[in-house]
């Protein structure tokens, strides 16, 4: 793969790629380890996008991963997405993707290919099905930012570092459409804070493998000090490994 990277430093703009050349014979699960970073918002942006950028940058320098981060949805086509082994969802929102991009992230997907969806990756997609039962779950509501306990259901790579329960500072989704499929990592407490409305049984990180590929979503990643919290880089480097299928 040949990319041209282009990294603009200002907090309020965001690494650009601009794919060159592709493998047109390489496949999701024989991809060079690159990530594809894509963060674009047709509804609420997220401030805390830059840092996000940012911290999975870092995440791919240490692990030897070369990232591709943009707000095009052009890059949503068959001869590009081959060259990724991980499409990271960052606070995307709204209706970011059209017909043709859609019919390209589902082939991606039957093709072995795994998605990383991070907290508004859930605000995203609404009259689309197939996005539903791939995320897992979509945003339904939230309360003021504010600490909570996240309950750890299971000892996943992506939870392994928490102990059994972790309290940490985010804004808190309700979500709606949530798939029985789904494998939950963490639960909130509902106790721990105010404004949750799903009752005992509030999942907040989830994976599974799905229609061919993978998919771990995680609702932290709201605030900008989230970028900086060392339990929650653990837990996006994690579950990005584990839909590269490097676990």
């Amino acid at each position: 793969m040949k990319a041209i990277l282009l990294w603009a430093m200002s907090p309020l703009l965001l690494l650009t790629a601009i794919i060159a050349q592709s493998d047109q014979s390489a496949s999701p699960a024989q991809a060079e380890n690159t990530i594809l970073v894509f963060s674009a918002t047709r509804g609420f942006r997220h401030a805390s996008i830059p840092d996000g950028i940012k911290a999975i940058g870092a995440i791919a320098s240490k692990n030897h991963w070369k990232m591709v981060a943009t707000e095009d949805s052009s890059v949503f086509n068959n001869s590009n997405l081959k060259q990724f082994s991980a499409v990271v969802l960052l606070n995307t929102t709204g209706n970011v993707f059209g017909p043709n991009e859609e019919a390209a992230l589902q082939q991606y997907v039957r093709s072995g290919g795994g998605v990383i969806g991070i907290h508004a990756a859930a605000d995203c997609e609404y009259e689309w099905p197939w996005y539903n039962q791939l995320i897992g779950g979509y945003f339904e509501s939230h309360p003021a930012i504010q600490s909570a306990t996240l309950v750890v259901k299971e000892k996943h790579p992506a939870t392994a570092h928490l102990g059994s329960s972790w309290i940490h500072k985010d804004e808190w989704y309700n979500y709606k459409s949530v798939s029985p499929a789904i494998k939950v990592l963490l639960e909130l407490d509902e106790k721990s804070y105010e404004g949750g409305k799903m009752g005992s049984s509030h999942p907040i990180a989830w994976y599974q493998e799905f229609d061919g590929g993978r998919l771990f979503y995680t609702g932290l990643g709201h605030t900008s000090e989230a970028y900086q919290d060392e339990k929650f880089i653990m837990h996006v480097t994690e579950g990005i490994r584990w839909a590269m299928k490097k676990k």
